[in-house]
């Protein structure tokens, strides 16, 4: 009996709820720890103005300061420099100078005599000419360049001394065939009177 009444209290009792899940909030570790990674430097050929910043050195280097000096002289001091260098011992860095300032008088003889110059340099095997070689080729370059252009100039100025010499000649034409017109043109003087003799005849 004891047993059954148990059992039926059992039975009655309500259950209890179940308990509610509890919720854990989930923390991420911390990120790791950055390690600073420098950056490489920079070759200073790539850098900007790198390789314009450095001033040339050498032989080219040093040609290539005498060039802006002679690129200031005027006609006279041109002058003295040929003839200082004429004085001087014929190598390799005298024919390039020579060269350089004979471009810089404008004649057109002293051109050709730069190029042939420049020509001697680029073709010669020595060790002094081996370093001045590209820099000859450049300006040879630009030298003929140059001469091709002073002789489309010279072509075109003949030209137009041409032209202007025809237009003369056909102007003094023009004016030769209108005075010839004009004298056509012109009234013919008026008819003289017929002369009358006032003597009267003796009787």
């Amino acid at each position: 009996m004891t047993i059954v009444m148990t059992l039926l209290a059992g039975c009655t009792t309500p259950r209890k709820p179940p308990a509610e899940p509890v919720t854990v909030a989930v923390v991420p570790p911390p990120p790791p720890p950055v390690t600073p990674v420098e950056a490489e430097p920079v070759a200073p050929a790539t850098q900007p103005g790198g390789i314009f910043a450095q001033q040339p050195q050498g032989p080219v280097g040093t040609m290539l300061t005498y060039a802006d000096k002679v690129r200031q002289l005027g006609p006279p001091e041109l002058a003295n420099e040929l003839s200082r260098l004429g004085d001087l011992v014929e190598t390799p860095t005298t024919q390039m100078q020579t060269a350089i300032v004979l471009a810089q008088t404008r004649a057109p003889a002293d051109l050709v005599k730069a190029q042939g110059l420049l020509q001697r340099v680029a073709t010669n095997p020595s060790a002094d000419a081996l370093p001045l070689q590209p820099l000859a080729r450049v300006l040879g370059a630009r030298y003929a360049e140059q001469r091709r252009v002073e002789d489309d100039r010279d072509k075109q100025a003949q030209q137009l001394r041409d032209s202007q010499r025809r237009i003369d000649q056909l102007n003094d034409r023009i004016e030769a065939l209108r005075a010839i017109e004009r004298s056509f043109t012109r009234p013919n003087p008026p008819p003289a009177a017929p002369a009358t003799n006032s003597t009267k005849p003796a009787p």
